[in-house]
């Protein structure tokens, strides 16, 4: 059972409000892109986004569990799309500085929702690495700490964290290749 499956079945059975949150957190982002690709607006593509929340939020459809959650909910939102698309047919009238900005709002939404997928997939890269690197990596990467202050945390020497940061990376980037994904900033 997926991570959109159990919070849905939280929310839908037990009225546990997070569980919503937490679908809300995991699921927007891409459902805005991919609506905006339906309708080509990226505004519409959030409302479309927001109406299928609120959907699931208010009238609580049973997922049959046929698919995956994020295919049961990206296809209430394609719905919703057509649905939109069918009552507002009429072509309308949009100026170039519309268009300029709605592309802009769409490139932003992509670049952010991009860099938050490469940050979960580290996340779970590291979380498959030994402790000490895993640490190392936290401390320096994460929290922004010098060499000398992830030692003293650490109770190593300067020059051991140099060494286990080099270490962790790698076997960082090994991770990542492992899983199909290439993290050129490592």
């Amino acid at each position: 059972m997926d991570n959109g499956t159990e919070n849905y079945r939280r929310f839908r059975e037990n009225g546990d409000p997070d569980g919503l949150a937490e679908i809300i957190r995991d699921y927007m982002n891409g459902l805005i892109l991919y609506l905006n690709s339906i309708v080509g607006n990226i505004h519409t593509a959030e409302d479309i986004a927001e109406d299928t929340f609120v959907l699931l939020g208010t009238k609580k459809p049973r997922d049959k569990g046929k698919s995956s959650f994020r295919t049961w909910l990206y296809t209430i939102g394609r719905h919703l799309a057509i649905d939109y698309l069918r009552k507002n047919t009429k072509a309308s009238e949009t100026s170039t500085e519309e268009i300029a900005e709605i592309s802009e709002d769409t490139e932003n939404l992509e670049i952010s929702y991009i860099r938050e997928e490469r940050k979960i997939a580290v996340h779970r890269a590291m979380d498959k690495l030994r402790p000490n690197y895993r640490q190392v990596l936290w401390l320096i990467y994460i929290e922004g700490f010098t060499n000398k202050e992830a030692a003293a945390v650490m109770g190593k020497t300067v020059h051991n964290i140099e060494s286990m940061v080099s270490r962790a990376r790698k076997a960082l980037r090994s991770q990542l290749e492992k899983e199909g994904f290439e993290y050129e900033e490592l």
